[in-house]
């Protein structure tokens, strides 16, 4: 930060209520405002990844300094404390979120049938509709999703470009995924969009 600056920064897992409060102490020292808070707290399977202490820091500490909060339908169960299921369910999540302090959200759709993410900035809620790609290659799709966001933050697009453009990232990406492994494979995080971004 010191020495070559940073234009966006992105948060990941954080597990603990301490270290959300270290990394909520150096966005506000460096004056961090594009930063995407990615709330990496529900496994792959269900489990629960963050204790409560973890959960009420970030929402009191990370939610209000994010440019842009990018939860799943589970991770936006646990951070609302309610079920999160309908395209209607998502849409007030998405302003709650931003109510909770957040300057945009996008509630995610790929644990739905219609894999459909809301966004909304507090004054446009808009709908971004996907495709399902038949694979078991997921792993990591939110990290580049809200990684891919980031990028576009710093090249200086507003939340909802950033968003837009990330969305048909994370879309080749999954199409593209990589056969690694016995398990769940990886997205393929180099992929070329089909858009050219």
């Amino acid at each position: 930060m010191d020495d070559i600056g940073v234009q966006a920064a992105k948060t990941g897992m954080l597990s603990s209520a301490e270290i959300i409060a270290t990394v909520g102490d150096a966005v506000e020292h460096y004056s961090i405002r594009k930063l995407v808070v990615d709330p990496v707290m529900v496994a792959k399977g269900g489990a629960k990844l963050l204790r409560d202490d973890a959960v009420a820091a970030l929402c009191a500490r990370l939610i209000p300094l994010a440019a842009v909060i990018t939860p799943n339908l589970p991770e936006a169960e646990v951070l609302l404390q309610r079920p999160v299921v309908t395209i209607e369910d998502r849409r007030r999540a998405a302003r709650d979120l931003v109510a909770m302090g957040a300057r945009a959200a996008v509630v995610k759709g790929g644990h739905a049938e219609d894999v459909t993410d809301v966004f909304f900035d507090g004054s446009e809620l808009v709908e971004l509709t996907g495709r399902r790609i038949a694979t078991k290659n997921t792993h990591g799709s939110g990290c580049v999703f809200s990684a891919a966001i980031t990028a576009w933050l710093a090249r200086g697009a507003d939340p909802l470009t950033a968003v837009r453009h990330a969305k048909s990232f994370i879309t080749e990406a999954i199409a593209n995924s990589l056969e690694l492994g016995h398990g769940h494979g990886p997205v393929n995080p180099v992929v070329a969009p089909r858009d050219g971004s």
